[in-house]
């Protein structure tokens, strides 16, 4: 089997089922006036997009960055993943390139599930022990995947214990006027939480009345119940 773009969209297209675009049109706010608004599926569920993922691995990069320019969400999903496996895999130039091909394509890594694939992987991958000002770049873009990108590209460094960006990412975040960059900013500091609580907590002190309501909730989501109620109130 070819291992090309153009094989990689037949390999999907042969698995889709026609009766879920509706459904999935619905769930990722394709309709007018919403962030997915005009995105086109097929109707491609993630386990069968990584299963085809798996069979096409070694798929040239460039393949893939036409892939990922496809009007066609799930193929734009099949070749995030593919990056990063191939990220995972590679040597060093190999990296540079899929991180340099990523920052340079995200107006098509244009919903929340392809940057929450994404991010962490190659951008937050590339930048472990580099600087991370390209993150400040992002998080003050127009483009709201763009500043989606910079705190879910944190989650590199959260997982292994270091909390500085994601905490300079928020603060820049902290009145962003967009519900899906509050959900992300709110999931950040709930994963940060999960390791150190006593560090989550000083961040929240002095913030958590001015912050969204949602990235509030968001953060605090796994704290006692009680504790909980006491942030919603203002009552710490």
């Amino acid at each position: 089997m070819p291992l090309t773009a153009t094989a990689l969209s037949r390999a999907l297209r042969s698995r889709a089922q026609p009766e879920s675009v509706a459904i999935l049109q619905r769930f990722f706010k394709t309709g007018p006036g919403e962030y997915g608004e005009g995105d086109r599926f097929i109707g491609v569920t993630l386990p069968v997009i990584r299963s085809v993922s798996r069979e096409f691995r070694g798929t040239a990069i460039a393949e893939l960055q036409k892939l990922l320019r496809s009007p066609v969400h799930e193929e734009r999903t099949l070749a995030l993943l593919m990056l990063v496996d191939a990220f995972k895999a590679g040597d060093e130039p190999t990296r540079r390139r899929i991180y340099d091909l990523y920052l340079s394509n995200t107006r098509f890594i244009n919903n929340w599930d392809l940057v929450d694939c994404s991010a962490a992987q190659i951008v937050g991958g590339w930048l472990r022990g580099r600087s991370t000002v390209p993150l400040t770049r992002l998080a003050k873009s127009k483009l709201l995947w763009e500043r989606r990108i910079a705190i879910i590209a944190t989650f590199d460094g959260i997982r292994r214990g270091e909390f500085d960006d994601a905490f300079r990412i928020a603060d820049l975040l902290l009145h962003d006027d967009h519900d899906l960059i509050h959900k992300a900013a709110g999931w950040m500091l709930r994963e940060v939480g999960k390791r150190d609580g006593a560090a989550e907590r000083a961040f929240l002190a002095d913030r958590y009345k001015t912050m969204p309501r949602t990235m509030l909730r968001y953060a605090i989501e796994r704290f006692p119940e009680v504790e909980r109620r006491q942030y919603l109130r203002g009552e710490i």
